[in-house]
């Protein structure tokens, strides 16, 4: 429980430092993009389950995500909320991410073109939810970067295109109704290409 509360305890301090910036214009975004994950499973699963194919169920996944913070004409910090699930022959995953990032832009050619680059830290939840076997989740923590390229429509409103990879330790388990432990599976990583939204005011 201690632990749970902890974690709980630096989303919000994420949340609260990335929109914390001074002297910035708020915004607000939508992102959309595909999750690229790399999912290892224990040996013991492997052997339990004949190597159920876990890895892929959320790779290549679509990702909806909604931020919020602040930016000024160099930077910005701004908090992201991205959830992901999908299923594969009666297996099923999900993930949540809480983010708090901050990126640096670079102008190129005029102020109307940006490449943007940042580091970003924050929570990650996975959950197994696979027919047959008992619900499990863990909230994991995740570092990473962020690169890309933002292009301003007017004065309130701006598109881009980015790679975020993140390192994550969250892991669950799965057991059959009625069963021990079969074994484990870790989120070691993910990587996901997407498409923003944004709107200054």
């Amino acid at each position: 429980m201690n632990n749970t509360l902890g974690k709980l305890a630096l989303a919000s301090a994420l949340t609260f430092t990335a929109v914390a910036a001074n002297a910035a214009d708020n915004f607000v975004g939508l992102t959309w993009g595909q999750t690229d994950n790399n999912i290892q499973k224990s040996s013991a699963l492997n052997r339990n389950l004949n190597n159920p194919k876990l890895d892929k169920v959320i790779d290549h996944t679509g990702t909806w995500g909604i931020r919020a913070g602040q930016v000024t004409d160099t930077h910005r910090y701004y908090a992201t909320y991205e959830n992901l699930s999908d299923s594969d022959s009666g297996l099923k995953l999900r993930q949540q991410n809480l983010l708090g990032s901050y990126d640096v832009f670079l102008p190129v050619g005029d102020y109307n073109t940006k490449l943007f680059g940042g580091v970003t830290a924050g929570l990650v939840k996975l959950e197994q939810e696979s027919k047959g076997y008992k619900r499990d989740s863990d909230v994991g923590y995740a570092v990473g970067l962020q690169a890309g390229l933002l292009q301003d429509i007017n004065q309130n409103a701006s598109i881009e295109a980015g790679y975020r990879y993140l390192r994550t330790n969250a892991s669950t388990e799965m057991a059959a109704h009625g069963a021990p432990k079969a074994g484990s599976l870790d989120l070691h990583s993910s990587g996901q290409l997407y498409l923003g939204a944004n709107y200054k005011f």
